[in-house]
């Protein structure tokens, strides 16, 4: 079987904040179809990368290839055909409060098609079916657990139908139960829709629950220090933090005695 094609290409990409370094020379390619995870411990960027991927910020070198072009230098309407290639679910689920979760959905039909209100209702009623919202179409956010807002908004993602959908903490804030049925919705959506999602988190559950590969950021060293499978990461990486972190170990017993005598 054939490698499915690259859709997006991260080549060399520097991110800095005036004279601070966030990440250096990242590079890696995310293949149609499979679900694609940027890891890392706190504060290594990787909420920061994933917002130079989808063009709210400009990295400082480097280019971002969505489908083979540039979204970095990219202007005007090759610029807009380039977003509307993907759709983005942000940490918190950014769903309008005045708003039912149908209309909040239907939203980017709305600002992007000329389709009419009855088609538009019944798109957005099929994404809600197939994140297994739709008997709360009709309520405000409010009334929604979190987990449920996290649905919403991938939902409202999937909208315009892209063939990418990113992913920030999509597990933050929710329970273990919730998190392992959103887990197994993205799995769900990856293998029955052929949806590509790129995933930035740090909850190792979900990493080995969805990730077909990831990569790993490092606070550090400020670049990229591990691509693969988790599996494999966590039993075969050279570097001994990648399987620390991949073990969920603690620091060394080295460092800990060193703390101890210092205090």
């Amino acid at each position: 079987m054939s490698a499915q094609p690259v859709v997006v290409s991260v080549e060399n990409v520097t991110i800095a904040y005036g004279d601070k370094v966030v990440q250096r020379d990242v590079r890696f390619d995310v293949r149609q179809g499979e679900v694609f995870v940027i890891l890392g411990g706190s504060g290594c960027g990787k909420s920061s990368l994933l917002k130079n991927i989808i063009g709210l910020y400009r990295p400082t070198t480097g280019r971002i290839l969505i489908g083979g072009e540039d979204i970095v230098t990219a202007e005007g309407e090759d610029r807009l055909r380039l977003l509307r290639r993907f759709g983005v679910m942000y940490q918190s689920g950014a769903l309008f409060g005045s708003m039912t979760v149908l209309e909040n959905v239907r939203l980017p039909l709305d600002e992007f098609t000329d389709l009419g209100a009855a088609e538009k209702d019944l798109i957005a009623a099929a994404k809600l079916n197939q994140v297994g919202l739709l008997g709360a179409a009709a309520q405000k956010p409010s009334a929604l657990s979190g987990g449920m807002q996290k649905r919403a908004g991938i939902a409202r993602a999937m909208s315009l139908d892209p063939g990418i959908l990113f992913l920030d903490e999509p597990s933050a804030g929710l329970d273990p139960i919730t998190s392992a049925g959103l887990d197994k919705t993205i799995r769900e959506l990856s293998k029955g829709l052929g949806i590509t999602f790129v995933v930035v988190t740090h909850e190792l559950q979900s990493i080995y629950a969805i990730a077909d590969r990831c990569v790993m950021l490092d606070a550090r060293t400020k670049t990229m220090i591990a691509e693969g499978k988790p599996a494999d990461l966590r039993d075969h990486s050279e570097d001994p933090y990648v399987r620390q972190f991949f073990l969920r170990q603690a620091e060394p017993a080295a460092a800990q005695t060193q703390g101890s005598q210092s205090s």
